[in-house]
C-alpha cells in the first residue's frame, strides 16, 4: 500500500535500453539510454538519472491514452533539450523493437515544443531510423570582419576557413556552421566566453565542418565535452551545403563525425526541395542494440 505523499515511482523498478546511434555495430556511434515507459517522473528526476548514467543524453517516453504520438523528453548532463537528433532516432528504434513488427514503421514523437516523425526499418545488425527535421531556417551570417575572431575562438587560423559564409542554420536548434578546408584535427574551443560569442549571431552552438571531407566536430560551449555524433546539427549542415551549392539537393550525403572521440559515426542527410526553398531535411543512421538495464532505485 502506498503511503500518503509517496510517489510509486520512487520505489518501482524502471527499465531502459542502451543503444548506439549512427553505428552499424555496438561500441561505435553515439550512446543513448532510452526509457520506453517512464510516466510520472519529474524533470529533476530525469536529469538526475541522466547524470547518474553519464550518457551524453537520455530520452524518456510516455504513451498517453487516446494519443497517437508518444510523448518524449530529452535530457543531457546539464538539463532538458528542446530538440535533439540521436535520442529521437534511438527511441524510435527501441519502440520498433518492442512493437515486434517485421516491416517498416513510422512514429510520431511529441516533444514539449513540437512533434516530429521518425521512420524505422529492421536491418541485419539492428535498425535504421530516419528523422524528418522539417524545413530549415537560415538566419544570421557572421560579418567578414568577425571571421578571424570566430576562427581564433576555435583554435583555427582564418586561412583554414572555406570561402563560404559562416551562417546560423536551425532545424530545431540554432547552429553556427563554420566551414573549413583545413585544421579539423586541431579545432577546439579555446575561448571561455564562447557561448556569448555565438549568441552574438543568434546561435546556440557551433559546428565545425570540413566541406571537402564532409566531416564535422561539435562541443559543449565550455569546450570540455566533444559530442560523438550530432543529429540536430546534421540537418543544419545538410541544409547549409545544399543552399550554398556544395551538394546537390535530393541526393543523400554521408556526414562523418566522432573520429576524434574514438567512436566513428556515419550520419545520412537528405535535403529536399530546391536550394532557395528547402522543404525538409532528413537525418538518419543505423541503431545498434547494446544492453538492457533496470533502475532499482529512483531519485526522490
Amino acid at each position: 500500500m502506498t503511503r500518503a505523499g509517496e510517489n510509486v515511482h520512487d520505489r518501482a523498478p524502471l527499465s531502459y535500453r542502451h543503444v548506439d546511434v549512427f553505428a552499424a555495430r555496438a561500441y561505435t556511434g553515439n550512446p543513448l539510454a532510452v526509457f520506453p515507459h517512464a510516466p510520472g517522473l519529474t524533470a529533476t528526476q530525469m536529469l538526475a538519472i541522466t547524470q547518474e548514467l553519464r550518457h551524453f543524453e537520455a530520452i524518456f517516453l510516455r504513451t498517453d491514452d487516446g494519443e497517437e504520438a508518444v510523448a518524449a523528453r530529452v535530457f543531457d548532463l546539464f538539463g532538458e533539450l528542446e530538440f535533439a537528433g540521436h535520442p529521437l532516432l534511438g527511441a524510435a528504434a527501441v519502440l520498433h523493437e518492442r512493437d515486434g513488427s517485421a516491416g517498416p514503421r513510422r512514429w510520431s514523437l511529441r516533444l514539449p515544443t513540437r512533434t516530429v516523425e521518425v521512420s524505422t526499418r529492421r536491418t541485419a545488425t539492428g535498425f535504421h531510423a530516419e528523422l524528418d527535421q522539417g524545413a530549415p531556417e537560415f538566419l544570421r551570417t557572421v560579418p567578414d570582419e568577425d571571421r578571424a575572431e570566430v576562427a581564433a575562438a576555435l583554435n583555427l587560423p582564418v586561412r583554414a576557413l572555406a570561402d563560404l559564409p559562416l551562417q546560423v542554420v536551425s532545424t530545431g536548434l540554432r547552429y553556427l556552421v563554420v566551414p573549413v578546408v583545413a585544421g579539423l584535427a586541431e579545432a577546439r574551443i579555446v575561448r571561455p566566453d564562447f557561448a556569448e560569442l555565438v549568441a552574438r549571431y543568434g546561435a546556440q552552438y557551433a559546428y565545425v565542418l570540413d566541406v571537402d571531407a564532409l566531416e564535422g566536430r561539435h562541443w559543449n560551449n565550455d569546450g570540455v565535452l566533444e559530442d560523438v555524433a550530432t543529429g540536430s546539427a546534421a540537418g543544419c549542415v545538410g541544409a547549409y551545403l545544399a543552399r550554398h551549392g556544395v551538394v546537390p539537393v535530393g541526393e543523400e550525403l554521408v556526414l562523418r563525425q566522432g573520429r576524434f572521440t574514438g567512436r566513428p559515426s556515419l550520419l545520412s542527410v537528405l535535403p529536399q526541395g530546391s536550394p532557395d526553398a528547402l522543404r525538409d531535411v532528413r537525418v538518419g543512421g543505423s541503431v545498434s542494440m547494446v544492453a538492457r538495464g533496470t533502475l532499482d532505485a529512483l531519485p526522490g
